[in-house]
C-alpha cells in the first residue's frame, strides 16, 4: 500500500500509526533517535562548557519540536495529546534545549526523553511483528528498559544537582557509579553528595529508590507472571507455578526448567 504523499495529514498519520513497512521503519528511526538523544546527554557531560553544546542543543530542540508538532498534527487530537504525560515530558525536554540561557539550572529536564523509549503502543506492535526474539522475551525486555530508565533518570538528577558543586561528580559516569552503589546497597563511601540538598537526595534514594530498584531488578530476573497463551480462552499471563488457567480452569502446560 502506497503512502498518501499528496495529503500531509494522511501521510503523517500513515507514518506514525500505519502498518506499512515504511511506517515501521520510520518508527524504528524515531526510537533510534530517542536513544541517540539519551546517549548524547551522557557524552556531553565529558565536554563541559564546549562551544558546540548550545548550537547542538538548539538543533536537537528544533528537531524534537518539529517531530512533536508533526505527531500531534497527524493524530488530529490536539487537546488529548497535550494532556498526555509523554507529550508534557517532550515539551519540558524541548524547553530545556531551546532556552538554555533562561532555564540552565533545569537542564536535567532533557532526561525525560528516556521515558519515551518503548512506550509507544505502535512501536511495541512493530517489534512483535518483526522480531521473534522480542515476542519471546517481551516482558523481560520491557522490564529491563524500565530498570534502565529508572537508573538513568536517578543518575541524571544526581549529576545535574552535584556537577560543579561536588569535586567527586565530574562526569555522568561518576553519578552513575554513585547511583548504582547506593541503589544496590553496596555503598563504598568514596563518593558522597554535598550540601543539604545532596544529603536530602541521598535520603530519598535510600528510602524510596532502593525499594524501587530492587523491585525492578526482581521483575527482570524473577517475573511474577509468565507469558503462555491458554488454548481455550486465550489468557496470556499466568503465575509462574500455575497449573490451571485462572480464567477457564484448563490445565496448562507451561514449559519451565523443572526447578521448584
Amino acid at each position: 500500500m502506497s503512502l498518501p504523499v499528496n495529503r500531509p495529514r494522511a501521510f503523517l498519520r500513515a507514518l506514525y500509526f500505519g502498518k506499512s513497512p515504511l511506517a515501521r521503519k520510520f518508527r524504528y528511526a524515531l526510537m533510534g533517535f530517542d536513544i541517540f538523544t539519551i546517549g548524547l546527554f551522557v557524552v556531553i557531560s565529558f565536554f563541559d562548557d564546549a562551544w558546540w553544546i548550545i548550537p547542538l542543543d538548539l538543533a536537537l530542540g528544533v528537531i524534537l519540536a518539529g517531530e512533536m508538532v508533526a505527531r500531534i498534527y497527524a493524530s488530529g487530537h490536539v487537546a488529548r495529546h497535550l494532556r498526555n504525560w509523554l507529550t508534557i515530558a517532550d515539551i519540558l525536554v524541548i524547553a530545556s534545549l531551546l532556552l538554555p540561557a533562561v532555564i540552565d539550572n533545569l537542564g536535567f529536564l532533557r532526561i525525560l526523553r528516556a521515558l519515551r523509549v518503548l512506550r509507544a503502543y505502535h512501536l511495541i506492535n512493530d517489534l512483535r511483528h518483526d522480531y521473534a526474539w522480542f515476542r519471546r522475551n517481551e516482558d523481560v525486555i520491557i522490564r529491563a528498559t524500565n530498570l534502565f530508565v529508572f537508573v538513568f533518570i536517578v543518575s541524571s538528577i544526581v549529576y545535574v544537582t552535584q556537577h560543579g558543586r561536588n569535586q567527586h561528580i565530574v562526569t555522568y559516569i561518576d553519578a552513575l557509579y554513585f547511583t548504582v552503589t547506593t541503589l544496590s546497597t553496596t555503598g563504598y563511601g568514596d563518593i558522597t553528595l554535598q550540601g543539604p540538598y545532596g544529603r536530602l537526595l541521598s535520603i530519598v534514594m535510600m528510602l524510596v529508590g532502593i525499594s524501587l530498584f530492587l523491585r525492578l531488578l526482581q521483575a527482570v530476573f524473577r517475573p511474577h507472571k509468565v507469558r503462555h497463551e491458554c488454548p481455550a480462552c486465550g489468557l496470556m499471563l499466568h503465575d509462574a507455578d500455575a497449573v490451571h488457567c485462572k480464567h477457564c480452569g484448563l490445565v496448562l502446560r507451561i514449559r519451565d526448567e523443572g526447578t521448584a
